[in-house]
């Protein structure tokens, strides 16, 4: 809990979680004019959304058009179905792609400036937007974003885990109790947010749906746990697309803190290779397809390769450098001793992906995408990675509204759902930066929603 701040007994609005859906709720609905509070479970801000490391998706933005990139919304939606399998919500998806940009520009405002642009697994151009420094999205957007909701008036309380939603008579959900440090409150608003994030770390919950996932490791934070499933559950509220999880082919797992290895570092050129040193796989194929080509291995993983000028365009390396995930080579000769792969073998495979970087045309295995330069200026490096539970695509069913649907299908009154703690959006598996697009664009949509519900009550 904050210093010389005192939970109130009422608010307009309640927010449950920090990351950037909660937070961009928060900013959103306090410039429209009403009382927010957040209340968070965690000691600090950011959830998930603060280990982010590759990008915003948008289409049609300022940005891009900048960058001479001409992008249109169709071919995002159609990329993104594709990518989900068909099973995403089209409604969702739809509002999804059409108010990309406009949240680009909306964050700009505010000073994120997602200025610089690659590209993720699953897309045709350059949509994933990220500061201009190249360093990691996720923490450079939470930070920037409390710091606005703070200055905008918004309180935050931290170590403050919600437990159960309050419904008046007519089942309109009008308040919460939340555990603190000073014992068990109870809190009153007009509209509630679920802005949680979802179950990657909960066991339980994977074992329910996937068991078959249930020893892997997983990216997210600890208190990624579903509570916000949970609590919506128990008012009645409908959860979809459960067994929907997304395993992130490129995570360290060697060590006993996972790290995310973005899938901007391929975007930006890098490739995989197997224990032989050989490619197997289009790298930027859909999480999906890179995950399940990596454990058919059945080699302990795989290695991400890349040179000095893959590793100048991906600012996150420095930080995995600085925590020893990255074997340096000053040759490839002395790389692949390193990493015990073929020497002769590694040095072939550079020297094709180069060909086919040249001609842009990957005969191997089809890449299209992230073929800007060359592998071709030492030193080289290598990161050993291995498939890890990322994100879960199911979740909280609600309407474009954020508006969460009970399972009749009707508006549970008062209550939202966004980001991650809702589903729908992404089918059967998330195209890398559309989470962090996903936070943004149905985070403002809460906030607006909230406002307007709001406004409707005395």
């Amino acid at each position: 809990m904050p210093n010389n701040k005192e939970l109130k007994n009422k608010y307009d609005a309640i927010i449950v979680g920090s990351g950037g859906t909660g937070l961009t709720a928060a900013l959103q609905a306090r410039k429209l004019g009403l009382n927010v509070v957040i209340l968070e479970k965690n000691e600090k801000t950011g959830g998930n959304t603060s280990r982010a490391s590759s990008g915003m998706n948008a289409s049609e933005s300022l940005v891009q058009l900048q960058e001479g990139i001409i992008d249109n919304n169709r071919d995002f939606y159609e990329e993104t179905l594709k990518g989900g399998g068909l099973l995403n919500d089209r409604a969702m998806l739809k509002y999804f792609v059409n108010h990309s940009a406009l949240a680009i520009s909306w964050l700009m405002k505010y000073g994120v400036n997602l200025t610089d642009l690659t590209i993720t697994g699953g897309m045709s151009k350059k949509r994933a937007h990220r500061p201009g420094s190249m360093e990691p999205v996720g923490f450079y957007l939470t930070s920037r974003l409390t710091t606005q909701v703070k200055k905008a008036g918004v309180d935050i309380f931290t170590s403050a885990k919600v437990s159960k939603l309050l419904q008046d008579k007519n089942g309109r959900v009008n308040g919460v109790e939340v555990e603190t440090e000073d014992g068990v409150k109870t809190i009153k608003a007009k509209a509630v947010l679920l802005a949680t994030g979802g179950f990657g770390a909960s066991k339980d919950i994977i074992k329910k749906y996937r068991p078959d996932l249930v020893d892997y490791k997983t990216t997210n934070q600890p208190g990624a746990t579903g509570d916000g499933l949970k609590l919506a559950e128990n008012v009645g509220a409908q959860l979809i697309q459960m067994n929907f999880i997304q395993v992130h082919p490129t995570a360290d797992t060697d060590n006993p803190h996972v790290y995310l290895i973005g899938e901007g570092l391929r975007g930006e050129g890098a490739i995989l290779v197997n224990k032989a040193g050989e490619r197997f796989v289009n790298e930027l194929s859909t999480r999906k397809i890179v995950s399940n080509a990596i454990t058919d291995l059945h080699e302990d993983g795989a290695y991400l390769i890349f040179d000095y000028g893959v590793r100048a365009h991906f600012a996150a390396v420095e930080f995995y450098d600085q925590i020893g995930l990255v074997v340096h080579g000053d040759s490839l000769d002395q790389l692949a001793e390193k990493i015990g792969v073929d020497p002769y073998n590694l040095n072939e495979t550079v020297s094709n992906w180069n060909k086919a970087v040249e001609t842009h045309k990957d005969k191997a295995f089809g890449r299209t995408t992230g073929m800007d330069r060359l592998l071709d200026r030492g030193p080289y490096f290598a990161i050993h990675i291995h498939p890890a539970i990322h994100y879960t695509m199911g979740g909280i069913h609600i309407d474009t509204d954020t508006e969460v649907l009970d399972t009749n299908g009707n508006v549970i009154k008062g209550l939202y759902a966004a980001g991650e703690a809702s589903g729908g959006l992404h089918g059967n598996n998330r195209i890398g930066g559309n989470s962090i697009a996903e936070t943004v664009i149905f985070g403002r949509q809460a906030g607006i929603q909230m406002t307007k519900y709001a406004r409707t009550i005395k």
